[in-house]
């Protein structure tokens, strides 16, 4: 030895998977990615989930309650002696909150339509559970999704996404069942995985992102066969999307077009999910059961 000293005992160093300054670099980003997709199957399996039923919408979408409580305090207002600059401020916000108000109405029937979906499908048995519903797992449209499901008594997921802005799930989401993604594309994977059917709500960017996925994956064979798009509000998709004429200038087909199923109430797009679950979809799915 060097100078006839001895050294001291070195403590071991921490194994790969416990050294969390590892698994945050760039090299390990394969293992985050592998657990982004095993945590959640083995949570789904443990849980019994045999499929799901997928609730996307705009997270700025509020319940009628808050949005009417917005729009009140606003007009009660008193405007007197107020400059021009704050009439013009306070007008801005006021037709912002009536618009709220109007979009509301989306909240409350995605609440409601998850309601039904989730009350019939606890009639079909607990294990495995059918059908359940699974939103982004923020507010908004997502929140009324989970928070139709919940007040109908059953389970539902939620899949969030970490963001630059700090976020939370929404308080309805089944505990056991709220995720946490880093990747959106492992995010998108789960939402297509196990899904039977699409219900889309009015919403921005995010659900429209979500859509166009879901509709390309269908058009190339890539989700099971049959699996339902239903968007939701006639009125507001019009505006946004003028589908119908891709199929005049033949960049898609009639059959892709006629794929996608519209309503404007819970009842009529509660019976077209029912009568499309029951017709193609009341065979479990081995996925999960394969694990």
């Amino acid at each position: 030895m060097p100078d006839g000293k001895r050294l001291k005992p070195q403590h071991a160093p921490k194994a790969p998977h416990e050294d969390p300054k590892f698994l945050a670099s760039t090299p390990a980003r394969p293992i985050r990615i592998i657990a982004e997709y095993i945590h959640p199957l083995v949570q789904l399996k443990k849980e019994g989930i045999g499929d799901t039923i997928v609730m996307f919408g705009s997270a700025r979408i509020e319940s009628h309650e808050t949005a009417s409580a917005r729009f009140t305090r606003l007009k009660k207002m008193k405007t007197s002696g107020w400059s021009a600059a704050r009439l013009k401020s306070h007008r801005l916000h006021l037709r912002q909150a009536k618009s709220a108000l109007e979009m509301a109405k989306y909240y409350e029937e995605a609440r409601q339509l998850s309601h039904k979906i989730t009350t019939w499908a606890l009639s079909l048995g607990p294990r495995p559970r059918r059908f359940v519903i699974c939103s982004g797992g923020g507010p908004g449209i997502m929140e009324a999704a989970n928070r139709g499901a919940y007040e109908a008594g059953g389970k539902s997921i939620g899949l969030s996404i970490e963001l630059p802005h700090e976020q939370f799930a929404n308080p309805y989401i089944s505990p056991e069942l709220s995720f946490n993604f880093h990747y959106f594309f492992m995010r998108k994977l789960w939402f297509a995985q196990i899904a039977k059917a699409l219900i889309v709500f009015p919403g921005g960017f995010g659900t429209l992102d979500e859509l166009w996925e879901m509709m390309t994956l269908s058009q190339t064979g890539k989700m099971p066969k049959h699996t339902l798009i239903l968007i939701y509000g006639r009125k507001y998709w019009d505006e946004v999307l003028k589908l119908k004429n891709m199929v005049r200038w033949g960049t898609i087909s009639q059959e892709d077009f006629d794929n996608l199923q519209y309503a404007d109430s819970v009842d009529e797009a509660f019976d077209i999910i029912r009568t499309g679950l029951e017709k193609y979809h009341m065979n479990v799915d081995p996925f999960l059961q394969a694990y």
